[in-house]
């Protein structure tokens, strides 16, 4: 690929309905980067931790083809919405969900019409679950200034002052090889991407997402875990990292 193009790249990233990775690519970039995204399911297990979703009936918004095969896999009775106002989700019956997920593409911010459309569908003790990027990682190096790296995660931020509490998950885009992870970011961040490429020591990069949690009408669950089966994370606390998030 020559430097033109590379160097274009970057203006090609957005923020559409894509849930399978946190950012839009072209083909050959989000394919292998779908295959290096948190390998060891990290996300998957907090977010079961959080919700159930398996064996649940559970509503993806904005949902890649990925994420809905997995959730069915693991027994989840599966709907799929574009955004919480649309007219599938306001067609769906009061009290009909479990759990709700909504990885990157949706609640950028908080609509109250998202949380209303939210606590419609849930039943009472329903759990609405929300993924973003948090930073403080490599990932946020190649990807600018983005509210998910500081407003989004404060107490006084759209999520926190709404009835959320927050999780921090530690994980990694891990490549086959340096080589391989060299390559990805040259192709899809153009020169930062190469930058960061030439000091990488082993083919991952370190990304921690937040998982933004609520009940239904914005009440606590009385004991939530620390982290998914007992794992310890090795970056920062996650008990301090619910409770006071900077």
């Amino acid at each position: 690929m020559g430097n033109a193009r590379r160097a274009r790249l970057p203006a090609r990233l957005s923020f559409g309905s894509v849930s399978d990775i946190p950012l839009i690519l072209p083909t050959e970039s989000a394919v292998i980067l779908a295959s290096a995204l948190d390998r060891e399911r990290k996300i998957d297990r907090v977010l079961e931790a959080l919700g159930p979703i398996a064996r649940r009936d559970a509503v993806l918004v904005g949902a890649g083809p990925h994420e809905t095969a997995r959730w069915t896999a693991a027994g989840a009775r599966v709907t799929t919405v574009e955004s919480l106002p649309d007219a599938v989700a306001r067609a769906l019956p009061d009290g009909s969900a479990d759990t709700i997920v909504a990885a990157w593409s949706a609640f950028r911010g908080v609509e109250p019409s998202e949380l209303a459309g939210a606590d419609r569908i849930l039943r009472p003790g329903g759990r609405l679950l929300v993924v973003h990027d948090y930073g403080r990682d490599d990932v946020s190096r190649l990807r600018g200034d983005l509210p998910e790296y500081g407003s989004w995660s404060r107490r006084d931020g759209p999520f926190l002052s709404n009835g959320f509490r927050v999780r921090v998950v530690h994980c990694f885009w891990t490549f086959d090889t340096i080589e391989e992870a060299r390559g990805f970011l040259a192709d899809a961040f153009g020169a930062d991407g190469a930058a960061l490429g030439g000091v990488l020591k082993r083919p991952r990069l370190s990304y921690n997402v937040a998982i933004y949690h609520r009940t239904r009408g914005g009440s606590m669950a009385e004991v939530e875990t620390d982290a998914a089966e007992g794992e310890a994370e090795s970056e920062a606390d996650p008990v301090q990292a619910e409770i006071d998030p900077v």
